[in-house]
């Protein structure tokens, strides 16, 4: 599986500035036209500041920093409702003379000029604030479902700047469901959501970060596709009640991920996400192996869960079907899929070296396993071969051969006596015979 995916992408060079999709941005209130301005409830323009991305807002043709003018639109206390409309500045209360944006709100009176809350550091996105008399949008998808499919995916997206199109999210659309699809070569997640229509793109992950937050708030949610018949390019759209979000897809083709997600299996197992998370982190202390690799055996209702360095295991109790197998995961990419799952977690085996697959409710995660060493024979012992004992050498024994019967008497009394002394000749007789 991953291979495929590597080699697919791999070939998909494209240029930096088409890498990336781009996102518009439109800011829609409800409110009345004041002249050149407008006049709205308050609360609703801090809703929508507060659900936009861009760091700056484009306003009446002025440019002002998002978050600066969030901050002083909360501080403001009183009426809700809120006026803006340009100005040239008075002198006699303010020290702004040229042309500005004047902002009265209760007894609440400010003069804002061009380019105020931004400086070097702020990026150039924009969002434009429009008002409308009325604005409302159909839905044809659940808020809280895209959140959570988008959040559940775009952490499996690839960082390596090698493979471009990996770093998005392909969004397509066919026969009723509309799959949202991330993978980074080693991993391919799939999140399926009811949805009518057709069409596919691709958009990079960085255009998606903060979109999960801001539909967590939205009431109404209406997906879009739209192609550009001269560019060939196709755009998303995304409508809330408050913003209107649009993306440029990525150039390139997505890799045909539905032929690698697995169907047959020999085991199933079904993990409680909460308590196999903890016995990863409790092993993961234990064992200073890089990544934390853990080895799965799933059999007879349980799984026992390892370290591969024999410093600690755990034992669960799963429901699990099929036949008895060890398998051995990355101890990242387990927690991954455990905590985009989330609750009861079915997981579903081919072989130990095949591409595993993890499922829960509209959702898919396909993981490769690490490769499970074979057990090496122990070592022969060997019996010790013990050296030879040293020789001992006994010394020469010289009888003196006595001259008289007398001495030879006297000899014989004293051996029983007294102990033998060894003659001086002797002795040296018997230090020659032990040197060599």
């Amino acid at each position: 599986m991953g291979g495929l995916l590597l080699c697919e992408a791999g070939g998909l060079a494209q240029p930096p500035d088409s890498r990336r999709g781009i996102r518009i941005e439109q800011l829609n209130i409800e409110g009345k036209r004041s002249g050149e301005g407008f006049i709205a409830q308050r609360q609703s323009l801090i809703s929508a500041l507060n659900r936009a991305l861009a760091d700056k807002v484009n306003l009446l043709g002025f440019t002002l920093g998002r978050k600066g003018l969030l901050s002083y639109l909360r501080a403001l206390g009183g009426s809700n409702v809120i006026k803006i409309v340009p100005s040239s500045g008075d002198a006699s209360v303010s020290r702004v003379t040229g042309k500005c944006l004047k902002v009265v709100c209760g007894a609440s009176t400010a003069y804002l000029t061009n380019n105020e809350w931004t400086g070097d550091r702020t990026s150039p996105s924009y969002c434009e604030l429009k008002v409308n008399p009325r604005y409302s949008i159909t839905p044809n998808l659940g808020a809280l479902e895209l959140s959570e499919a988008l959040e559940r995916v775009t952490t499996f997206t690839s960082s390596q700047s090698s493979r471009p199109v990996l770093q998005g999210v392909c969004l397509k659309a066919k026969d009723g469901k509309l799959d949202m699809v991330a993978a980074d070569g080693y991993r391919l997640a799939v999140a399926t959501l009811d949805f009518e229509g057709e069409g596919t793109a691709v958009i990079h992950r960085d255009e998606l970060r903060g979109i999960a937050g801001a539909l967590k708030k939205a009431r109404r949610v209406r997906l879009a596709f739209e192609t550009d018949v001269a560019t060939k390019r196709t755009y998303v759209t995304l409508e809330t009640e408050l913003i209107r979000y649009r993306w440029s897809g990525m150039s390139g083709d997505y890799p045909d991920y539905v032929g690698l997600i697995p169907s047959a299996f020999k085991t199933a197992v079904s993990l409680e996400a909460t308590a196999t998370l903890r016995a990863i982190a409790s092993l993961k202390v234990l064992t200073d192996v890089k990544g934390c690799p853990v080895n799965l055996s799933i059999g007879d209702g349980k799984v026992i869960i390892a370290a591969t360095d024999d410093k600690g295991a755990t034992e669960l109790s799963a429901e699990t079907s099929g036949e008895a197998v060890r398998i051995r995961l990355d101890g990242g990419f387990l927690a991954d899929a455990l905590k985009a799952c989330g609750g009861m977690v079915e997981l579903n085996i081919q072989e130990p070296s095949l591409p595993t697959l993890f499922r829960a409710e509209d959702f898919r995660l396909v993981v490769m396993p690490m490769a499970v060493g074979k057990p090496q024979p122990k070592p022969e012992i060997k019996p010790e071969v013990k050296a030879p004992e040293p020789v001992k050498v006994e010394p020469f024994k010289t009888e003196a051969k006595p001259d008289t019967e007398a001495e030879a008497a006297v000899a014989e009394a004293t051996a029983i006596t007294e102990k033998p002394k060894m003659p001086k000749i002797v002795k040296k007789v018997a230090r020659e015979a032990v040197a060599v």
